[in-house]
């Protein structure tokens, strides 16, 4: 019975390390059609509900997610506002529009980098995110 007990795992560890091999196989197979795939776009795109368009370059991208932003780049985000983010092949950023006082008095929202609700009295001099029923803004207060 010890002998048999002994062949048995022989078997099993024989048959584990084929299991594993292909395995590891298969995982480096596919990461590299995805990493050959990856390298055709230049360009990460954000959509935002309303409706433009950033795109990144992904050359030495870096993303980072703090509080309730993502920031790509040199580029910052209200995640909540974001519906679709993808690779892309050109640069699909949308025209750059302006945020009117109107838009900043009837803002839904005032955000600061840390993803913190900032009530406008209390807005100093730094970045803001301003969300409005016309669209989110990068704000700048100087």
């Amino acid at each position: 019975m010890h002998i048999f007990a002994r062949q048995m795992i022989t078997i099993l560890n024989r048959n584990t390390d084929t299991l594993m091999k292909r395995l590891l196989l298969t995982l480096f197979a596919l990461v590299t059609v995805f990493t050959v795939q990856a390298e055709d776009y230049t360009y990460l795109t954000f959509e935002t509900s309303g409706g433009s368009k950033v795109s990144v370059p992904i050359a030495s991208l870096t993303i980072s997610i703090s509080g309730e932003t993502l920031t790509a780049g040199s580029e910052t985000f209200i995640l909540s506002d974001l519906t679709r983010m993808y690779f892309s092949t050109n640069d699909e950023t949308t025209g750059i529009t302006t945020l009117t006082a109107d838009d900043l008095n009837e803002a839904t929202a005032i955000y600061d980098l840390q993803g913190k609700i900032i009530p406008k009295e209390q807005m100093q001099k730094g970045v803001y995110i301003v969300k409005t029923k016309n669209g989110t803004f990068k704000l700048t207060s100087k």
